[in-house]
């Protein structure tokens, strides 16, 4: 029975995934936060389930496909960055501060001489 609970979230977590990549490559925010929510409730899902070995072959695999859509992700934030940095928005500094935070820091810049 394990094993059926085990695949089902893993099929769940796949899904997620590969919906998760769709909407990093068509920029669709909506999307991406559903997929990510999808997939946090995959991995719940397949965490509460006891291990099962036969599967590791296909965990490897959503692991790397996890992988790849971090790489899509980090991409999109350093483009969002550049771009905000270029209008004279705020930029994000990419740290944690001690609170468990992000950091930002604020740097504005005149774009006109008044």
């Amino acid at each position: 029975m394990s094993a059926v609970i085990q695949s089902g979230a893993l099929d769940a977590l796949e899904g997620a995934l590969q919906a998760e990549r769709q909407a990093l490559l068509d920029n669709d925010v909506v999307a991406l936060l559903a997929s990510t929510e999808a997939k946090v409730r995959a991995l719940r899902q397949a965490e509460a389930a006891p291990p099962d070995l036969s599967v590791a072959d296909r965990i490897a695999a959503l692991r790397i496909l996890n992988q790849a859509n971090s790489v899509l992700l980090s991409r999109r934030r350093r483009e969002v960055d550049w771009a905000l940095r270029h209008m004279g928005r705020t930029e994000s500094t990419g740290t944690y501060g001690a609170n468990g935070y992000t950091g930002t820091r604020a740097q504005a810049r005149q774009l006109a001489v008044v």
